[in-house]
């Protein structure tokens, strides 16, 4: 039993059940079986034997020192919980919103910090101050069977030091699935971009994780091919975009040219006062930038006169403006179609059927502009009808391109339409045509027959997802409804890259946040027990 004499000795008690002798000194535990005069006496004299014999009022007083610094580390400790839970909730809104990490450097810990200031007191400033702040990180995220559905959440968040190697990012996965106990038989595919170090044949990530698992299925990214496939652009082409982005520059890099030019847009009544920048990371930005341009026309080629630019010219020549209009249309499309390809739950059923639209609209697109019939291009329509433009140069321009985007997309989804029909079972077995069921196992085709029978699932097919009800029919036909889900369960691209992949965000990040995929469409539990030290571990 603890006796308040033995604080003369150098120990306090815990508040454990049987309380434990705590030495103020050094802040060894003895057991309560130790608790006696003669033990504690002699911890003392052998370990502090400068303290013995000194007055009750410094025992006292170094209690109460001690007390004083565990009220001090347990509010610290406290303080950096919230902290971190805090900059995890923000981290995650920033992520959601899809706006590039340093918004939250750029803009919400200043505002967070004026606010604090202002209704409370510049010591909670302070704490928000000095908040954690993440760098680096490698996002990988997991799609897994729960319940009666296909769920989809962060695996984990973990900081890359050094370089980013396939072998790199390998090991910091496998140490993440070492430790928790994850088999890779578990894993049946990947969906990476198409980066050295993700698809190189002896160290890349995709090798390292086949000799893990060699039935690993690995799914190039279909965000990722779309912009290779659209980005080859003819000579002509590609110098009315790289042009553009001189006059650009010439206006916005230079602070004083962009409040002389705001100031000549608002003295015209312009709609807009400024142009928008172009990255070349930022693919989907080239559409908006280049109609920008080409609305300010009018005020461009007179700043670009009052200043002697030699590029005033090109807003002169409408050949080159036609181009322009070209540029913006075709961009605008394609950005269309890539904010398509993104979102929860796509399979590469649905991506496949995106693409292929596109491309029947190209080909499309490409006869009509043959025959001189520029209506599917509503800005170079408009702008050819009310201008004294030979539609002959441009046309001839326009429709190489789209052979070119036509040709780019063929390599880059080899044999697509070929093989999105061999997956028309999976889409509605009970529309299946006998030409396209007899190319299926026989043993599969006697259980669609089956399926196809049946009306009550029939009638669940109408009133589900498609996942929700190959999950059912695997609960009757285990092996047609896995070979289903084979198909609708691998990620067939990243959910979210117009807003990711900003010039801010690929200076910040290395190359393995882009290289295995990242999601928006999270959900936060920070009032687990585990949850939030797991992540504090990893970060």
């Amino acid at each position: 039993m603890y006796n308040e004499d033995y604080v003369l000795m150098g120990f306090t008690s815990t508040s454990s059940d049987p309380p434990q002798a705590l030495c103020f000194f050094c802040g060894e535990k003895l057991a309560n079986a130790s608790m006696k005069p003669a033990h504690l006496q002699r911890h003392l004299a052998t370990k502090h034997g400068c303290h013995v014999g000194k007055a009750p009022e410094f025992f006292r007083r170094k209690l109460s020192e001690f007390k004083s610094s565990q009220a001090t580390m347990r509010k610290v400790s406290t303080t950096s919980a919230k902290a971190l839970e805090a900059s995890y909730a923000v981290s995650l809104l920033v992520a959601k919103a899809k706006k590039p990490f340093t918004i939250a450097e750029d803009l919400l810990l200043p505002a967070a910090v004026v606010l604090a200031e202002t209704m409370l007191d510049k010591k909670i400033s302070g704490y928000i101050k000095n908040g954690n702040r993440y760098h680096g990180c490698e996002w990988t995220c997991v799609r897994y069977i729960y319940m009666d559905d296909i769920c989809e959440h962060i695996l984990f968040c973990k900081e890359m030091e050094g370089r980013t190697t396939g072998e790199d990012i390998f090991n910091v996965v496998n140490k993440f699935f070492t430790r928790n106990a994850i088999s890779w038989k578990s894993c049946s595919s990947v969906c990476t971009d198409a980066a050295a170090s993700m698809t190189g044949s002896a160290r890349g990530f995709i090798a390292r994780m086949r000799k893990e698992n060699p039935d690993i299925k690995w799914t190039h990214c279909v965000i990722h091919r779309e912009a290779l496939a659209s980005k080859k652009m003819s000579p002509v082409l590609h110098d009315v975009l790289n042009d553009s982005i001189k006059v650009i520059n010439f206006i916005r890099s230079r602070p004083l040219n962009a409040r002389l030019f705001r100031s000549l847009c608002e003295n015209t009544g312009a709609e807009h006062t400024e142009l928008l920048l172009h990255t070349e990371v930022r693919w989907l930005s080239r559409g908006r930038v280049l109609s920008r341009l080409f609305d300010l026309r009018a005020e461009v080629h007179t700043f670009l006169t009052e200043h002697g630019s030699p590029h005033a010219t090109m807003f002169e020549n409408t050949d080159w403006l036609a181009k322009l209009c070209y540029l913006a249309d075709i961009f605008r499309k394609l950005n269309e179609l890539n904010m398509s390809l993104q979102g929860k739950d796509t399979s590469i059923l649905n991506l496949y059927d995106k693409v292929g639209g596109f491309l029947k609209k190209a080909e499309m697109w490409k006869r009509a502009c043959d025959q001189e019939d520029f209506t599917c291009f509503p800005q170079l329509d408009v702008f050819l009808s009310n201008e004294d433009v030979g539609a002959a140069p441009v046309k001839l321009v326009i429709v190489g391109h789209l052979a070119n985007l036509i040709s780019g997309f063929h390599s880059y989804f080899p044999d697509m339409d070929e093989k999105s029909v061999q997956l028309d079972w999976v889409r509605n077995p009970f529309l299946l045509s006998e030409a396209n069921r007899s190319k299926l196992p026989l043993t599969h085709q006697e259980k669609l027959m089956e399926v196809a029978s049946d009306r009550g699932l029939q009638m669940k097919f109408g009133a589900s997802t498609l996942t929700q009800f190959w999950l059912c029919v695997r609960k009757e036909h285990p092996e047609l409804g896995q070979k289903a889900l084979e198909q609708l369960l691998p990620f067939a691209s990243f959910s979210a890259m117009m807003l990711i992949k900003t010039k801010q965000r690929n200076r910040l990040i290395k190359p393995a946040p882009d290289q295995v995929r990242f999601t928006a469409y999270v959900t936060m539990d920070t009032d687990s027990e585990y949850k939030l030290p797991l992540f504090q571990k990893r970060v």
